[in-house]
């Protein structure tokens, strides 16, 4: 087994340059290219990280043999035919998230990993955080009983990219983005759940979508052709006759109640910060929990735990052959139903089924017009 871990990057925009800042900081890990269709910009971001090529079209990147794994960081609607093309040139793909915009795209995604035999890592941060994984060592050992209920509840108060002031009109464009707060924030929140649950299938959503606070600036809702969503919500029932409450905004006049809850037979969790609920000798017990000083002993004693710190560090041990690769791709194909489904109950205006959604046209009910009036 090698030592080093030879990737390429395609796509070195905000996300590509955050990425190639943790590949620096994870031993084993070396940039050896990186591709976008801006060449000169590619160039002085490869000058800047010491990446010794470049390529303008990523298929060229993709023709070398001495390459192991690439990174594609482009944007939603391209993350399916970069993934499938990296796979089927027979290397390792890491995609960002969310997986693709489509359930159907992500499907095709899963499946090409099938296929090919090659490894697919989606970039679900918050499960490698010190709470999530100490909330899924206590999941894991028996301490919630038989879960049935949870609840992950993320407010922006004013959080719209461009629109508020920050990020790239692409964020807010169903051409590019494909969908606003659903795929920029409830996938992180939602795969964290299934994460937590072991990832439980989907059998029912009804949910809604909206885009209803005033466009103060209305210059930049224009120029960026604002028309996605800016809350989404949902009633998810899972198997095991597990519930899902989920409520996700970029902009909202409420507080942020910042909930990821997870509810069992014999005690409840909140994720963040880490809050064990209880009863102990007939007495309601509310247990925090020092997670940060758990991790650090579990890397101390047991150095494969360094590997579970961090998405890109995950990666790169997964492919040395350090520790077993976590299923992110199964966790985010199963978020990529779950937000077509709300998609799709919003737009058709009641409940649907798991095979409703995997059989619906791709695409339905994204498009949401701006208030600018």
């Amino acid at each position: 087994m090698s030592d080093e871990i030879r990737i390429g990057v395609i796509g070195v925009g905000q996300i590509g340059v955050r990425h190639l800042e943790k590949y620096k900081q994870v031993p084993g890990a070396r940039v050896v290219a990186v591709s976008d269709l801006r060449e000169d910009h590619a160039q002085r971001i490869a000058g800047q990280f010491n990446v010794p090529d470049v390529y303008p079209d990523y298929e060229e990147m993709l023709a070398r043999d001495d390459i192991d794994a690439v990174d594609v960081c482009l944007h939603n609607r391209l993350h399916c035919e970069a993934t499938i093309d990296v796979l089927e040139s027979g290397k390792h793909c890491y995609c960002e998230k969310p997986m693709s915009w489509t359930y159907a795209e992500s499907k095709k995604m899963y499946d090409a990993a099938e296929r090919t035999g090659k490894k697919l890592h989606i970039q679900l941060a918050r499960i490698y955080e010190a709470d999530s994984r100490a909330a899924k060592r206590i999941i894991d050992d028996g301490h919630l009983g038989d879960i049935y209920f949870a609840k992950t509840v993320n407010y922006r108060r004013r959080g719209r990219p461009f629109v508020d002031g920050y990020g790239s009109p692409a964020f807010v464009n169903v051409k590019t983005s494909g969908g606003g707060a659903m795929l920029d924030m409830a996938v992180y929140h939602i795969a964290l759940m299934l994460y937590l649950m072991d990832n439980p299938e989907l059998e029912t959503v009804s949910g809604a979508t909206y885009q209803m606070l005033e466009n103060l600036d209305r210059d930049r809702a224009l120029e960026s052709g604002y028309n996605v969503e800016e809350l989404g919500m949902a009633y998810v029932r899972l198997a095991g006759g597990i519930s899902l409450i989920v409520e996700e905004a970029w902009a909202i006049h409420a507080e942020d109640p910042a909930q990821e809850q997870v509810m069992g037979s014999r005690g409840g969790l909140q994720v963040n910060p880490l809050i064990y609920y209880a009863t102990l000798s007939d007495l309601e017990m509310d247990a925090t929990v020092n997670a940060e000083r758990g991790i650090w002993r579990w890397q101390q004693t047991n150095p494969c735990a360094y590997y579970y710190s961090e998405t890109q560090r995950h990666w790169v041990g997964a492919l040395l052959g350090e520790v077993p690769l976590i299923d992110t791709a199964g966790i985010a194909l199963n978020t990529a139903l779950i937000t077509e489904g709300i998609y799709l109950s919003s737009h058709l205006g009641r409940e649907v089924t798991r095979k409703e959604i995997e059989n619906a046209e791709p695409g339905q009910g994204r498009e949401h017009d701006a208030n600018i009036d």
